[in-house]
């Protein structure tokens, strides 16, 4: 894991390369921004607030990505496919209420 600061945010990244794509995560306060590599169906089985983007190569695309798909949990929040993950990531990282 990596330090990230993002429109003045800090979050955590992990990259890794496993085959031909890497493997990306931007972990916020509530919850997680992920490549496709990680599947949707196992993050709602366990209760993740996540989401998910597809066709990103490093950090940088995913963090320029609009959210592909998301767990009920993140859906929750207000996360909804077509957002772009800075919002998504702004609203993970919120206080709690």
């Amino acid at each position: 894991m990596q330090d990230l600061e993002f429109c003045g945010r800090k979050y955590q990244s992990f990259q890794q390369t496993l085959g031909n794509l890497p493997m990306i995560v931007v972990k916020a306060r509530k919850g997680y921004i992920a490549c496709s590599y990680v599947n949707k169906e196992t993050a709602e089985k366990v209760g993740d607030v996540a989401a998910f983007v597809s066709g990103v190569k490093n950090v940088n695309d995913l963090l320029s990505a609009k959210v592909k798909c998301a767990t009920s949990w993140a859906e929750d929040l207000g996360i909804r496919e077509g957002m772009s993950v800075r919002k998504a990531l702004e609203l993970m990282d919120r206080e709690q209420e």
